[in-house]
């Protein structure tokens, strides 16, 4: 084979292309919807006159059922086909979402999303196995990186279009919206996704699903519950994350016995799955986490819309898009473990400046922070999910992405919730106003009542207050927010650990063709 036929071979032809445009677009769609709607909460506040715990579960609902149906995918695509499956959820999501525009009360919109999480929880993991057998192992990670581009823009994304099309329009257009996405989807992969041959169904694991599905749902419930209780000690956080994780637990110990298990943890075995998961995981969480705080600042100690919130994040969406497709050609040719550590460099000189934040930051520091972030965030994730999937066998691809996409889901949740509990604990040490309580009793403290003032500004029009007051008060906050910037920072350097051990040299699976005949010529002369 000629240098140039191997280059040709190398590229991504308009076959495998057509199948990365519908895992993209099933992919816009499962990753918009958990940011939209997070956009969305305080209007449902007022639409449902409902409280803010109990809005919350709109987004709550949707992540357990996405917890409890990514462990199902892998053994639910190797019997009926990747295509017929992939379809169905699609199908899944996109009813969700009407009925969801269709919702009279928060409890109905809270069933309609658990629909919608059933069909989103498998897009990912299905989405990844296809795209994997479609471009072959050479080619994984510019397939990848293409994949990679919603994962990323979602939540820069997501603050900019909910925000407009609740000025504009109303709630109900940020589930309207997905209706035309989801049936040109469902066109699209019927046109273009390869027919399915599903090889002979394995025997269902059923002891492990009454472990695994339930003890991951009860876990990242009780995940959820950490920032509205604040501590530990609450009976809901901690009842449900002892029972969930009792589960898991069980779980692990028992997968080991049946010949096919639910979750297929003989897969730790390939050290590269194993060091890329690890190095995903701690990654995700301070990823996650920090993808709230951000918008967060901007919101409430800055004062700004969400709109604006959401465009001032866009830089480092533009700095992913520059380094993305770049990472992912470079991955199919360098091994990541010589390039991700410079990734994760950038991100951490970027994320440096967060941690100084106060509430008269330049924007165009941040701006700049955030672009250069962007640039390291395109050169990580992708990387290391394709290294993780790359050496499986064919037969294994399905399982192997369910077990990434299951310690995404896990390390966003965990990310979350601890950055959450963190912030919230810091801003609760400011100095309570004397004689100021809320409808609750609470008192209000001075950081508390400016964060309201700077997102409310008619608040200070009906009672005025000392303006030193909101001043201090915005000085606390934006210190608040720099102190819990710091543990994310701190998460981002603890990434370099595990990303120290990621594969430097070239394993046999990237190895093109020509490269293995020439591995095959001695055996045979011998």
């Amino acid at each position: 084979m000629t240098q140039q036929s191997v280059a040709t071979s190398d590229k991504l032809d308009a076959a495998v292309l057509k199948v990365a445009g519908v895992v993209v677009l099933g992919a816009i769609m499962s990753i918009l919807d958990v940011t939209v709607v997070s956009v969305a909460l305080p209007t449902f506040q007022t639409e449902f006159d409902a409280s803010y715990a109990r809005v919350a579960w709109t987004m709550t609902a949707y992540t357990l059922a996405l917890a409890t149906v990514i462990p199902l995918s892998g053994w639910a695509a190797d019997r009926f086909g990747t295509k017929r499956l992939y379809m169905v959820a699609l199908a899944l999501f996109t009813i969700g979402s009407g009925l969801c525009a269709t919702a009279d009360t928060i409890g109905e919109l809270i069933g309609y999303r658990v629909l919608q999480g059933l069909g989103g929880g498998m897009l990912m993991p299905l989405g990844m196995t296809i795209m994997t057998r479609a471009a072959g192992p050479h080619r994984i990670g510019r397939l990848m990186a293409v994949l990679g581009i919603p994962m990323l823009l979602g939540p820069i994304g997501g603050p900019i279009l909910g925000g407009w099309l609740i000025d504009t329009a109303s709630w109900h257009w940020i589930f309207l919206i997905n209706l035309p996405i989801g049936v040109v989807a469902l066109i699209y992969a019927q046109l273009a996704l390869p027919k399915d041959a599903p090889e002979p169904s394995e025997s269902f694991d059923f002891v492990g699903m009454l472990m695994l599905s339930p003890g991951l749902a009860l876990f990242l419930y009780g995940v959820s519950s950490l920032p509205e209780a604040g501590t530990f000690t609450e009976a809901k956080v901690w009842a449900p994350m002892l029972v969930g994780g009792a589960l898991v637990v069980a779980f692990v110990l028992y997968s080991f016995k049946p010949r096919h298990p639910l979750l297929d943890l003989r897969l730790f075995r390939n050290r590269n799955l194993t060091i890329a998961s690890v190095t995903l995981f701690v990654f995700i969480i301070a990823f996650m986490g920090a993808g709230l705080l951000f918008p967060s600042y901007f919101l409430q100690v800055r004062g700004e819309s969400t709109l604006a919130a959401g465009l001032l994040m866009a830089p480092q969406g533009i700095g992913a898009m520059i380094t993305m497709p770049i990472a992912g050609t470079l991955a199919d040719r360098v091994p990541i473990g010589r390039t991700v550590p410079f990734a994760l460099a950038l991100i951490v000189a970027g994320f440096f400046s967060f941690t100084q934040v106060d509430p008269q930051t330049s924007y165009w520091l941040l701006g700049g922070s955030l672009f250069v972030m962007g640039l390291g965030m395109g050169g990580t994730m992708m990387p290391i999910m394709t290294s993780a999937l790359r050496t499986l066998q064919a037969q294994e691809v399905a399982r192997g992405s369910t077990l990434v996409n299951i310690l995404q889901q896990i390390g966003g949740s965990v990310g979350a919730a601890v950055m959450s509990v963190i912030l919230t604990n810091e801003l609760n040490g400011s100095r309570p106003i004397p004689g100021a309580v809320d409808p609750s009793g609470k008192p209000i403290t001075e950081a508390g009542l400016a964060i309201a003032a700077q997102q409310r500004p008619e608040l200070l029009q009906q009672t005025p207050v000392d303006p030193s007051l909101i001043e201090r008060g915005l000085n606390f906050a934006a210190t608040a927010f720099a102190h819990t910037f710091w543990v994310a920072f701190a998460l981002v350097v603890l990434t370099f650990i595990p990303a120290a051990l990621l594969p430097r040299r070239r394993p046999p699976a990237q190895l093109d063709d020509q490269e293995v005949e020439q591995l095959k010529t001695p055996i045979a002369m011998h």
